[in-house]
């Protein structure tokens, strides 16, 4: 049966979800720290090692042996640093070193020194951490070089309340770390994933959901605006950042991400998947609209039905997912005019003028189609700027510019019949999805 330390060593693994191995390092510091604090002194570097089964732990002093010029250099360099300090003048570490032969300990090689002017990483002395070539043989005759020195220490017979105090802070702090690293190195393999998590409440205008060992941040334009976020929901979201801050991981999740639409594809759409089916480029207005290009790698493969599913059913189940966000499929072309033609659908009876040096496209539209080329506030034709990379300009066939996806110049005339428009786009809504 295991010792009652191995039983509990165990329950805290179980409980943090942290390996064994952490918590017997943990364990091994702590009394580190507790040796030190005690009986330690200046210029030891301690190391301990626990044996949970037996409870007993041997204490050494590590130390890595250096030649002594190596050590008559370092000493020299330090003395000279503490006369100018001392003197009140500017100290240059650079200018201190000039002259002095570098050594290193070549640790690949014991016994063997880095000639003069190689290109090494230089090592520098720390009387904590180093051991002269000299004062080593007293201890060990044989040592080497770069070898590492373990000089056993005495065991005390018990530590006071100042040291166990000590202890218990690095228990604590260490397993803490512990457990921040582990919930890192899990949610950072989950990035670009969709998870499903349960509201907690809202700071300001930052929104807090439990992904189970974490909590997921959710910014303001992250959210769509259409939902409420209410404590207790259950939401999908898309993790798009895990990084190591102060306090821990900070994961920050999205709603409105593009590539959420993208994973949601890949979720409901077999054929994209298994990459049949590629989503090229994506473009949202999160909440109302958004157009997705693809195009499929095999001839009898529709890419646009294989999305739409058996009457619509997978692209609703992605646009039910999106609280009705509308999806416009469209068929991605290697050429950019054909590409264009497609992504200003519902609108037909379109020529498109390329400046390819510009990268801008004049879209000559029939008037009757103008307003569904140019959507609800120009939606239509800034989802489609945004789909194929390009700017667009709208203009009526054989008349002026109506309608561009950059700032509108002054003297350009206002997209026409507002009203016509927004009718045109409420009865396209009904189909939602434009091939």
């Amino acid at each position: 049966m295991a010792s009652p330390i191995v039983q509990a060593m165990k329950q805290i693994c179980d409980e943090k979800g942290i390996p064994y191995e952490a918590v017997l390092d943990t364990v091994s510091a702590a009394l580190a720290a507790a040796y030190r604090k005690d009986f330690g002194e200046k210029n030891q570097n301690v190391k301990v090692e626990f044996d949970p089964e037996t409870g007993g732990s041997r204490v050494f002093d590590v130390k890595t042996v250096v030649s002594d010029e190596f050590v008559a250099e370092a000493v020299k360099e330090m003395e000279a640093f503490e006369a100018a300090r001392t003197a009140g003048k500017e100290v240059s570490a650079e200018k201190i070193k000039e002259g002095r032969v570098e050594q290193a300990i070549a640790v690949a090689k014991p016994g063997e020194l880095v000639a003069a002017g190689e290109p090494v990483e230089e090592v520098k002395y720390n009387p904590k951490l180093h051991l002269s070539f000299s004062e080593a043989q007293k201890i060990k005759p044989d040592a080497q070089i770069g070898e590492e020195l373990r000089i056993e220490l005495p065991l005390p017979g018990a530590f006071g309340r100042m040291a166990a105090q000590t202890a218990k802070q690095v228990i604590t702090q260490r397993l803490r770390e512990a457990e921040r690293t582990r919930v890192f190195e899990e949610f950072k393999g989950k990035e670009g994933e969709l998870l499903t998590g349960m509201v907690q409440r809202r700071e300001g205008k930052m929104i807090l959901v439990d992904l189970g060992r974490v909590t997921g941040v959710m910014s303001p334009t992250d959210q769509m605006p259409s939902e409420p976020y209410n404590s207790g929901d259950r939401v999908r979201v898309f993790v798009y950042s895990v990084q190591m801050g102060p306090k821990g991981p900070e994961i920050l999740i999205s709603r409105t991400h593009p590539d959420m639409i993208r994973r949601l594809f890949a979720l409901e759409i077999p054929e994209v998947a298994s990459g049949v089916v590629q989503i090229h480029s994506i473009a949202r207005d999160p909440g109302s609209r958004a157009k997705v290009a693809v195009s499929s790698t095999q001839e009898n493969v529709d890419p646009i039905g294989s999305c739409i599913g058996q009457r619509g059913s997978r692209i609703q189940t992605v646009i039910s997912e999106l609280g009705g966000e509308k999806i416009d499929i469209i068929e991605w072309k290697d050429d950019p005019e054909r590409f264009i033609i497609n992504s200003l659908s519902p609108a037909k009876s379109i020529k498109v003028a390329l400046d390819r040096e510009t990268k801008v496209a004049t879209a000559s539209i029939a008037p009757e189609q103008l307003s569904l080329a140019i959507g609800r506030g120009g939606q239509n034709v800034r989802l489609a700027a945004k789909l194929t990379g390009w700017k667009i300009n709208i203009v009526e066939a054989g008349g002026d510019k109506i309608e561009s996806t950059s700032e509108t110049a002054a003297g350009d005339a206002e997209p026409p019949a507002p009203k016509e428009a927004e009718a045109a786009e409420e009865k396209n809504d009904k189909g939602a999805v434009a091939g």
